[in-house]
């Protein structure tokens, strides 16, 4: 029976990319929505690592798996770092995202490329059942871009554009958007942590 590792997270395009990434391992990673952990927590940190760290304690309290947790965000340059660690309550939770991200090209309106550097940032942190914790942490830089592209992704992936492949998040593919992105870098920092945690568990 494969060991199990909980992600604190219910969004589905998130989960995508983090099976895929961590696919080589021989571990059932599940979210705290599938094995019906459904627990208010409040992001009181004032980075990016803390709140991960406070949500993958508060799922580990109560599910007594191994659980994983990120944190992750849009810092745009030109708007003080904004929408930073309230990325995800920007304009409010229930916001769609076209309307945030229609919110920020137009608050980026007449500013010149050079002027529109931004970066996804993501910390995953780690609550093992001993209780020991680990985080990881990844960024990719870029600049946003003057309208939404692309429906390979989510969140603000339409207007993050990556100078390396001449396109937005959302118009890469999968292999390409993990090769790259923030999530993807905190991930295989955090793999290695794993394997180095559970030994033969995973294979190795």
């Amino acid at each position: 029976m494969k060991r199990k590792i909980v992600f604190a997270t219910g969004n589905a395009g998130k989960m995508k990319e983090i099976r895929e990434i961590l696919s080589d391992l021989d571990l059932e990673v599940v979210s705290m929505k599938e094995i019906g952990v459904d627990i208010a927590i409040e992001e009181n940190g004032t980075t990016f690592e803390e709140n991960a760290a406070i949500k993958a304690r508060e799922v580990a309290k109560v599910c007594g798996e191994i659980v994983l947790a990120d944190d992750s965000g849009l810092e745009v340059d030109y708007l003080n770092k904004e929408p930073g660690i309230y990325s995800a309550r920007y304009m409010g939770e229930d916001t769609p995202y076209s309307v945030k991200n229609a919110n920020i090209i137009e608050r980026l309106e007449g500013v010149p490329d050079e002027k529109r550097t931004a970066r996804f940032c993501c910390a995953i942190a780690a609550v093992f059942t001993d209780g020991a914790e680990v985080v990881t942490c990844g960024e990719i830089e870029g600049r946003i871009d003057y309208k939404e592209k692309g429906n390979n992704g989510f969140g603000y992936d339409p207007i993050f554009y990556v100078p390396q492949f001449g396109r937005t998040t959302a118009e890469l593919s999968d292999e390409e958007k993990n090769s790259v992105s923030h999530r993807g870098k905190a991930l295989r920092k955090m793999k290695e942590e794993l394997r180095k945690r559970l030994g033969e568990i995973c294979g190795y």
